[in-house]
């Protein structure tokens, strides 16, 4: 004789698929708070990508290790007061980004890897979108409402928000261009950096890990 469900049991069913779905659909729902996230730990590591495959050493150059590649946010006129981010192999040793030196997007030679810096010629003012070769996601401020990038004290220095990478890939603090020789103990990471981001979501924090710059996104 095939036995079948009785009302009781669907109904029972039913209740218990609706308890599965209503706790594990907020946690793999997208949110614009999650994608800045998950797009900042992206780039986090591809600059951390270009300082091991583009290794700066050079014995001819006394200053080679002020040109290593860097992650800074800023949030000024250039980025419309929002806050954003580029990244850059800082070649002219000035601790900020000329155009030149701005990453290319890998995925289109059109484009580079920056919301908006004060230092650009005003002609790539991102407020002139024809002329401005940055990407809008990059401005995290005007794209995903991040209101605030908040940088752990293991990370900042003197007020500075970026972070370099050595060709081993270990992470740096502090502007390039300040460092007096290669390695300075005051800028090397002890512990986590932690990068707490906000917007009207709630927050999210970007772990990078002091020896190897392993990167995780932490939701709390």
């Amino acid at each position: 004789m095939k036995k079948a469900f009785t009302i009781l049991e669907l109904v029972f069913a039913i209740i218990v698929i609706g308890i599965l779905a209503a706790t594990i659909i907020p946690t793999t729902k997208s949110t614009k708070l999650s994608e800045a996230a998950n797009q900042i730990a992206s780039h986090i590591r591809y600059t951390q990508h270009l300082a091991m495959i583009d290794d700066k050493f050079d014995s001819g150059d006394a200053i080679w290790y002020k040109k290593r590649w860097t992650i800074v946010f800023n949030s000024d006129g250039y980025s419309n007061n929002e806050e954003a981010y580029t990244i850059f192999s800082d070649t002219s040793a000035t601790g900020n980004p000329d155009y030149s030196e701005v990453a290319v997007d890998p995925q289109s030679n059109d484009k580079v890897l920056s919301g908006g810096f004060s230092s650009f010629n005003p002609q790539l003012d991102i407020t002139d979108r024809n002329a401005f070769r940055g990407m809008k996601e990059l401005n995290i401020g005007s794209y995903y409402g991040i209101s605030e990038v908040a940088f752990s004290d293991e990370c900042s220095f003197s007020g500075s928000k970026r972070i370099s990478f050595d060709h081993m890939g270990r992470p740096l603090k502090g502007k390039m261009s300040t460092y007096n020789h290669s390695y300075e103990s005051s800028k090397m990471m002890k512990d986590t950096c932690t990068i707490k981001l906000t917007n009207p979501e709630g927050e999210v924090w970007i772990d990078i890990e002091n020896e190897t710059g392993y990167v995780r996104v932490r939701y709390s």
